[in-house]
């Protein structure tokens, strides 16, 4: 299954963002993804399996449980695909930042005008 075939599950996503957090064990990911989701435990545990199938979650036994984590390497991979993507959010994102710090500085800059001691506020008119 292509990476972003897993992914596109709206369930598996949430998975992953509870594994994002740390390892967790199965019922307690199935217990979460129930009450959000409305969905059966058997239902949790073939999502599970298609991430762990897929290399997006690994899982290890601790005695009867099992606990699940996120793998690395498929997130790595789509990353390095985004990469051809990035500059059409990098662009606008940088001219973002130099917005807010401009207005920032504008801020600050009018603050202290209005509390300059050579030039007291009913002066400043």
């Amino acid at each position: 299954m292509h990476a972003f075939e897993v992914l596109g599950d709206p369930t598996r996503r949430r998975i992953l963002q509870l594994l994002a957090n740390g390892e967790q064990s199965s019922g307690a990911i199935a217990g979460r993804i129930r009450d959000e989701f409305g969905i059966t435990q058997p239902a949790v545990s073939q999502h599970l399996k298609v991430l762990r199938e897929s290399g997006f979650a690994s899982v290890r036994a601790a005695g009867t449980r099992r606990l699940y984590a996120v793998a690395s390497e498929p997130l790595r991979e789509i990353d390095t695909w985004l990469e051809d993507f990035r500059h059409f959010w990098d662009q606008p994102l940088d001219a973002l930042e130099t917005e807010i710090a401009r207005g920032k500085r504008e801020r600050r800059l009018a603050a202290s005008a209005t509390e300059d001691p050579q030039n007291p506020p009913e002066e400043q008119q």
